[in-house]
């Protein structure tokens, strides 16, 4: 019987269309990171599971996709379990025993995201790169999430970070390339900035510094469940209810940015750290006045990302006239490349999710008409003799950079006429007895119907136009 042709759920096949699409994504971001000074690096789908375990929280933990070992991978696991042992387990024993065995059935994961194989990539080549050191990454990451209307279990990133300085300069640039980038993508967006000192400061305010991850991965869910469930996920979490009633006018705190930034400034008042947070969000905003962009930024103190790695500025980007999740975001980390063995070397970044910028991309029409087509011209095939002339001429039009393909066969007219007009081909090049004397091409505008002859000079010029 043969095999159902399907994707993995939460994986997607591309058609040429989509792909030109996509690629215009990621070009005009790889020009935005460019001209800015970043530079190309790659780093592989696999990591070590010591690499990626621990740095993305307990639930980004549990998104990992791990990789069994070749070969027989109960080997090493079997003598563990014991030749009495059941086949069923307790639902209570379930999650140490998966502990217990993992180490010994897998050593390797897809990667979650580009950052921490980045913070890898730079304590293991520290010796050839130059600190400030800015790179920029554009490629699929893994999770083994629920998939969903975008979201999805395998996409891409496209990450541009800085390590070796603390400039706060830095998370200026990286709003700066968000304004341009979706500038030319032609997209509206808000950024919402916050600074995880300042979240420590309220943990630290409301009596339970301890409980700050649990803070931030409940809150982070407020856009997503509504203030009454984080409330309740943060008493799950074990935090005192006077602690969550004091935590709550902070979340809903209104305002423009330095009204809230004089609110903090009593609320946190004996938090060294939180203070600290508020000084960088007022030189962060004020650079970004001063360097006259427009892209409309907020302080959002609901603003977490979950991520344990974030030290300083967060940041995250929605569409204005989509309703989609983040489609941009990132932040500072002090001290990644510290679990590495390189300590003290500050980084910051961010990461534009091309796959939801696709998605938002579509519902907005907002893709080049020129995208429809991979090829501008279609020569039209009379025979052997004419095919020979017509090869002749598109090697000189792809010289001057111009898409060509010849119709493989001498088939009707209307056949091959019908052929460009499925690819969304623009014009249709005429090439005949007649025409070969006179030195000309008859082209046909497939859009407005209009057939003009013209040398290989013209068309280059008409097409290039």
């Amino acid at each position: 019987m043969a095999t159902k042709p399907i994707t993995v759920k939460g994986t997607r096949d591309f058609t040429p269309l989509q792909m030109r699409r996509r690629n215009y994504i990621f070009d005009t971001i790889k020009e935005v990171y460019r001209l800015h000074g970043y530079l190309p690096i790659e780093t592989p789908a696999m990591e070590t599971l010591s690499t990626l375990m621990g740095k993305y929280g307990e639930e980004g933990d549990k998104l990992l996709f791990k990789i069994l070992n070749s070969g027989n991978f109960m080997e090493k696991a079997a003598p563990q379990a014991g030749p009495d042992a059941p086949c069923r387990v307790e639902a209570e024993d379930s999650a140490l025993l998966s502990r217990n065995l993992l180490p010994k059935i897998s050593e390797k994961g897809l990667r979650y995201d580009l950052t921490v194989p980045f913070a890898r990539f730079v304590v293991q080549h520290q010796g050839e790169i130059t600190f400030p050191f800015k790179r920029y990454q554009l490629q699929p990451v893994w999770r083994a999430d629920r998939p969903q209307k975008g979201r999805y279990r395998e996409f891409y990133q496209c990450d541009a970070d800085v390590v070796g300085s603390d400039s706060l300069l830095y998370e200026a640039e990286l709003v700066q390339m968000i304004q341009e980038v979706f500038q030319r993508l032609g997209i509206r967006v808000q950024v919402k900035i916050n600074n995880r000192k300042i979240l420590y400061g309220i943990a630290h305010a409301v009596g339970c510094p301890e409980k700050m991850t649990d803070i931030t991965v409940a809150i982070d869910k407020l856009d997503k469940i509504g203030l009454e469930a984080v409330k309740a996920e943060l008493a799950e979490r074990g935090l005192p209810s006077e602690a969550v009633e004091k935590l709550v006018p902070v979340l809903l705190l209104q305002g423009d940015t330095e009204a809230k930034l004089k609110v903090l400034q009593d609320y946190l008042k004996d938090s060294e750290v939180g203070l600290k947070g508020i000084e960088e969000m007022r030189t962060l905003f004020t650079y970004i006045a001063d360097m006259g962009l427009s892209v409309p930024c907020e302080l959002d103190l609901t603003l977490a990302r979950g991520l344990n790695y974030y030290t300083g500025a967060i940041f995250e980007v929605k569409a204005e006239d989509v309703q989609m999740g983040s489609i941009c975001g990132g932040g500072r980390y002090d001290d990644l490349t510290g679990i590495f063995g390189l300590k003290g070397v500050s980084g910051v970044g961010i990461s534009f999710g091309a796959d939801r910028i696709y998605d938002v991309m579509n519902d907005l029409n907002l893709y080049p008409e020129a995208l429809n087509s991979g090829t501008q011209v279609l020569f039209v095939n009379f025979g052997e003799k004419e095919a020979v002339w017509c090869f002749a001429l598109a090697s000189k039009l792809r010289e001057a950079g111009i898409s060509v393909e010849i119709y493989p066969s001498a088939a009707k007219l209307g056949k091959q006429f019908s052929y460009a007009d499925s690819l969304h081909i623009p014009f249709v090049a005429v090439l005949g007895e007649k025409e070969h004397e006179q030195g000309v091409v008859v082209l046909k505008d497939m859009k407005s119907g209009e057939q003009t002859p013209l040398t290989l000079e013209e068309i280059i010029k008409k097409i290039q136009a």
